[in-house]
Parts: structure tokens; sequence; C-alpha cells
């Protein structure tokens, strides 16, 4: 009996790797494994990426999105594919929640992350993942930093965080940094605009009040306004990374795609399914979000399509996922009881525990 163990990370306790070892931990002796961490446009991305192509790491000094300096990691392969995601240099990672600022926030340290990719020596093409950004600027940062200016009416440069719009009346690109084509890989379908855009969603997440959304939703209209690009900020995944989807797109030409399948074709992922009996996959929070298709749900239903019996371990699995359709069965860590703190504390073993219940429980067909 061949395993595929095809899962994300469980955020906060372990990578997508060590939950794909935990999980293999639990089956019984004599399986055939292949682990197979994957990712989407977010954390654990360049990671997924570098390993599947084959590459090295690159260190650039950057600037963090409140412009602090900082030195961000991303990968060249030895295919001539820059990879990187946006939170190494724009994060929330580097910004404590008492900094969270996002009307001074932007993505400038990410436009150099490009531009030091762009001059690397063989590099064709750039793939950079969206996600867990501090900023929403629109981009406007990343733009900045590859010599597309906000200028006034009088031409003078603005800043490139929102709060400095207030002239805002276009874009000067005569220092224009010539980069590779761009492709994004995100797996948020929000429009930069409105009720479901990036303001509205991800505003609060990143530290700005309901008074502070208003204003950063009015920047942003502006910005599209001036540069005329109504059809770009309705497009989905213009509002992903505060925006910066939108900016990728109407500044750079970058095309969006869906992390989880940028990362199933680095992968091999249909050739790896269509030579296990059974699939393994998860992630720390399996929910309604999660039926987007992205990450474990895209491997289940890709399992599905080729015939194989797809299961789910995770740390929590929500009702709507459960009765989707797509699971043989399922394993919830938080199913024990414990706190959230052990069951951070002791994912390890409680993952491998988990698998060998389900196991147990829900042989897959023989």
């Amino acid at each position: 009996m061949r395993c595929l163990i095809a899962n994300d990370k469980f955020k906060g306790s372990l990578t997508a790797l060590e939950a794909a070892s935990a999980i293999a931990a639990g089956l019984p002796a004599g399986y055939e494994v292949d682990l197979c961490p994957i990712a989407d446009g977010g954390e654990g991305f360049t990671e997924t990426m570098c390993a599947a192509l084959s590459g090295r790491w690159v260190t650039a000094d950057v600037s963090d999105a409140l412009g602090r300096p900082i030195r961000a990691r991303y990968a060249v392969t030895d295919a001539g594919v820059a990879v990187m995601e946006m939170a190494a240099a724009s994060g929330l990672l580097h910004v404590h929640p008492d900094e969270r600022s996002p009307l001074r926030a932007s993505t400038f340290g990410t436009g150099e992350m490009l531009r030091h990719a762009a001059r690397q020596r063989g590099v064709s093409r750039i793939l950079i993942g969206l996600g867990g950004s501090a900023t929403n600027d629109g981009g406007v940062g990343m733009a900045s930093a590859l010599g597309i200016s906000p200028v006034n009416g009088r031409g003078r440069t603005l800043d490139p965080w929102p709060s400095a719009w207030g002239e805002l009346a276009g874009f000067d690109a005569t220092g224009l940094v010539a980069v590779p084509p761009i492709q994004v890989a995100s797996d948020v379908t929000n429009p930069l605009l409105g009720p479901k855009g990036a303001t509205a969603v991800f505003g609060a997440q990143k530290g700005a009040s309901e008074a502070e959304r208003r204003e950063l939703e009015r920047h942003l209209a502006r910005l599209v306004e001036v540069t005329g690009a109504y059809a770009t900020a309705k497009r989905p995944g213009a509002g992903a990374a505060g925006g910066l989807g939108f900016g990728l797109m109407h500044f750079l030409g970058a095309e969006l795609r869906s992390g989880f399948e940028l990362v199933a074709e680095a992968l091999d992922l249909k050739r790896r399914i269509q030579e296990a009996d059974f699939v393994i996959t998860g992630e720390g929070s399996m929910d309604a979000q999660s039926l987007d298709g992205k990450g474990p749900v895209g491997v289940a239903q890709m399992a599905t399509s080729l015939g194989r019996p797809a299961y789910a371990v995770g740390g929590r699995i929500t009702g709507d996922v459960r009765s989707a359709g797509l699971f043989q069965a399922c394993a919830s860590l938080d199913e024990s009881g414990l706190p959230l703190e052990t069951l951070i504390r002791q994912a390890t073993t409680l993952l491998t525990e988990a698998t060998k219940r389900m196991m147990s429980q829900s042989p897959p067909p023989a």
C-alpha cells in the first residue's frame, strides 16, 4: 500500500515537512510513503518551490513595511526562476503588533527584492507569493522601488505609503527598472475595493481602526481613479496582500496564478497521486475558506478526480469541510479536548496518534 502525504504547514507549530513526517509515523508498518509538503502563495511557498525546482538561496538588503533595514531571503532555481514571498520584506512577521500602521506602511521593500532578483545573472522569470502582508498600499511602494514614482500635480514625488497620497495626481515612470516576466502566486480572490476588498477584509488584522480603514479605502479608490485601472481593480486577486496583486498586474503586467496550482505543477502532484493508493492531506486549520480549492482541499479534489481516496488530518477541521464529500475520513487534533497551548506544544505526537486512530477506524480500500 502506497500513501502520498501532501499537507500544508500547521501554522505556529509545525512546518509542512515536520507535519508530513509526523503523519507518516502514524501509518501502519510496511506502507510505502511519499512525502510531498505543499504550500499556497503564503508562508512556505519559497521553501517548497525551491526544494521542488532545485535552487539556491539569495539574501538581499531591503526595507521592511515601515522602512527599516532588514535582510530578506529568496531563492533562484537552477532553471533561472527567482522565487520569493512578499512577506519576506513587507510582512507582518517584521512588525510588532503595537507598530502596525498600514497608513504608514508600504511595499517598497518588496520592490527592492524584485529589483535585486532582476539583477541576478540568469534570472528569466520571477514567481512571487502573496500573503501575510503588513501593507495596504495597492503596490505603490513596490512600484516606487522600481522607478514608478507617485507624484502630485506639480510633479513632486510623494512618499509611497497611503497617508502621503492626499495630492496624488499620477506616476512618473522615467526611472523604471527592467524586470523579467512575473507570475503572482495567490489563492486570495478578493478585488481591490468594496466590501470584499483588500481593506474591508484584511485591514483590521493589519492594525487599521475603522476610521483608518475608511481612509485607506479612499486612498485606494483615488489610486484606481488616477491610474484608470478600473477593470484591473475588479479582477479576482487584485486585493491580495493589501492590493499588491493590483499593483503587480497594473504596473508590471504580472500574471496572477493560483498558488496551489503553481506548487502542484512544480511538485508534479498529479503523477504522484496517480502512483499512490491513497492520499493524506491537511493543515493547521481547515474551514470554509479552505473550500475555495486551495491547499489540502485542492489536493483532495485532484485525488478524487483521479480515483484515489483522500484523508484529512488537521489541527481543526470544521463541519462544512467534513461534510463536503471530499474525504474518506477526517481527524483533527482539537478532538482531544486539550487546550490550544498543549495542541501546539505536542503537535507532533498528537498528529501521529490522530493518524493512527483514523487509519484503524477507516482503513483505505485494499
